[in-house]
């Protein structure tokens, strides 16, 4: 599940900048909620942004709240709530040039990402029930890509919307 809307737009890098979540939070979050199918544990980045979300259903499912920081989004170190339009173009290109292995901004690579967040994912996957995990677009890209390719990393998921984790093939299934 992805978080809901934060309080930057799109137009800001703010991958693992800690940043709040939207006024329209308590509308975006039971919309959210209603969506969700059943399971058994539920995890969360430690980003409030996330956080926040999966605190909000762990007390309406009363269930723990176990955070990972395996699920956290991408850390993009120098480019961190900048507008993209502020960041070099030649550091946009030279990350663009080698999207997999890439770190002009100092923060991790998108390897680093997908290895973590995979392990973090077949974890769960690997348990007994299923397991809700509260996290970033980022995060759903790098566990769903297939391949090495940019274009690999194009899953789409909206605010506050879950994609369920197919486990025979560790690809999307029902998208709710």
């Amino acid at each position: 599940m992805r978080h809901t809307r934060p309080v930057l737009g799109t137009d800001f890098c703010y991958g693992s900048l800690d940043i709040a979540v939207a006024d329209s939070f308590e509308a975006d979050a039971d919309a959210a909620i209603a969506a969700l199918p059943a399971f058994e544990r539920i995890v969360s980045s430690p980003l409030r942004r996330a956080r926040q979300l999966a605190e909000r259903i762990a007390k309406r499912r009363k269930l723990a709240l176990n955070i990972d920081p395996r699920v956290r989004e991408m850390d993009f170190a120098a480019w961190e709530g900048r507008a993209w339009s502020a960041i070099p173009r030649a550091e946009l290109d030279a990350w663009a040039a080698d999207f997999l292995d890439a770190r002009p901004h100092g923060g991790e690579s998108v390897r680093m990402l997908k290895r973590r967040c995979r392990e973090a994912i077949e974890d769960y996957a690997g348990r007994a029930g299923d397991t809700l995990v509260v996290c970033h677009a980022g995060v759903v890209r790098a566990v769903f890509a297939r391949g090495c390719d940019a274009d690999d990393f194009k899953t789409s998921i909206g605010y506050g919307e879950t994609l369920i984790w197919n486990r025979e093939n560790g690809q999307p299934g029902d998208r709710r």
